[in-house]
């Protein structure tokens, strides 16, 4: 495909000649692009344009991060009504949670980078954030009447409900993203903010903003990094460092797991509203923190930089999020687990690959076709000017 006012040739750019005559002149201005004949004609040569930069491809080792953290996302909601059957399952979704959301958060913020505030960004915050915010808290408070028989739960777009935390957050995230780029101590600030808002009660509930200022630090540790950090974790000495840290991490989860309120991982209550003293949010945030990132950086060993068969599946992962909500609630609203053979090992087992398969098959492209209306609309008529820009950032 070319520009308009040339065509490629077999050779490269195609140069059209026109030959004419003119008659000797005392002064002449050289036209742009040409070059005089000798005597009495003159040749015109088309300014060759550079051809158009190929479309840059997509990074595998992100999609594969995106695919596997939001898998483990739906098979930590799947395993939560099990974890009080054994300390072992307790164990394993403590572990899970201390890493997967905040990996997920971390990516987001690494593509975050370009976010500039320009008006064709903007229009894209808006259709692929914002209105699918809207259209599913909408349709989780629906849900939540018809499945749960509580006609009167309320529609309220200050108060996210289940999942739809995160779109919030990441609206929020990207509007600060200017803001990160220019203090000069981006995560230790970040940091700060989430210890101040640990201890903080007063802070409510609107927008859930306890979430998205505790887990603030890693979206701005997202926009920090850069390729060679990456680079850094997928050295095969990481990778094997990475299978006894995880080992220590499950043995220490285990440990702590009849001891720990597994809610300090969800960062949606200040230590206060945890039955805590106020100074144990300061100290549970920044040792989750710290132990989130080592997690996350074994996590990203793991992750393999190669395209296999889920990687096209890691553009879908949004999809997946928000659509696996209406069946991780309705496993609840409907009892599912009320069945004596889930809360054996097996059927543990069974639930958590249902889970994965489940979160897999939404994150497909026919998935992807059929709910594009609503995950990102195009609504070039709710925006002035061309938007021909915003579509080129997709």
């Amino acid at each position: 495909m070319c520009p308009s006012g040339f065509h490629l040739s077999h050779t490269g750019v195609e140069v059209s000649k026109t030959i004419r005559p003119t008659r000797p002149r005392e002064t002449t201005s050289p036209h742009p692009g040409a070059t005089a004949g000798s005597g009495t004609t003159q040749w015109t040569t088309s300014s060759a344009q550079p051809p158009p930069k190929p479309a840059q491809r997509r990074d595998a080792f992100f999609d594969n991060a995106k695919y596997l953290a939001i898998v483990l996302v739906a098979m930590g909601h799947a395993c939560e009504p099990l974890r009080g059957d054994s300390q072992a399952a307790a164990a394993i979704y403590i572990t899970v949670y201390a890493f997967h959301m905040p990996a997920f958060i971390v990516i987001s913020g690494y593509f975050s980078r370009s976010f500039d505030a320009s008006p064709a960004r903007l229009r894209r915050l808006v259709t692929g954030v914002a209105v699918p915010y809207v259209v599913f808290e909408v349709a989780y408070s629906l849900f939540k009447r018809w499945a749960d028989d509580d006609p009167g739960h309320p529609i309220s777009l200050l108060d996210p409900w289940y999942l739809t935390w995160f779109l919030a957050a990441l609206f929020i995230w990207r509007l600060t993203t200017p803001l990160w780029k220019v203090v000069r101590w981006p995560l230790p600030l970040a940091l700060a903010i989430a210890v101040l808002a640990s201890v903080s009660p007063d802070i409510g509930d609107d927008l859930d903003l306890q979430r998205v200022l505790q887990f603030l630090p890693f979206f701005v540790l997202g926009l920090c990094l850069k390729p060679e950090h990456f680079r850094l974790v997928r050295r095969p000495e990481v990778r094997l460092l990475a299978v006894p840290v995880f080992a220590g991490a499950l043995a220490f989860a285990y440990w702590a797991a009849p001891r720990m309120n597994a809610a300090w991982f969800y960062r949606r209550d200040s230590a206060q509203e945890l039955a805590a003293p106020g100074w144990t949010g300061a100290v549970m945030t920044l040792a989750l923190f710290g132990c989130s990132m080592i997690l996350i950086a074994c996590f990203f060993a793991w992750v393999p930089g190669r395209t296999l068969w889920f990687t096209a599946l890691g553009a879908g992962t949004l999809y997946g999020y928000l659509l696996h909500g209406f069946l991780a609630k309705g496993s609840r609203f409907w009892h599912w687990y009320d069945h004596d053979w889930i809360h054996q090992p097996l059927g543990e087992i069974g639930v958590t690959l249902i889970a994965a398969t489940v979160i897999t098959l939404l994150c497909t492209p026919p998935v992807q076709r059929i709910f594009r209306f609503a995950m990102e609309p195009k609504m070039e008529w709710a925006f002035r000017g061309n938007p021909a820009e915003s579509r080129r950032l997709k």
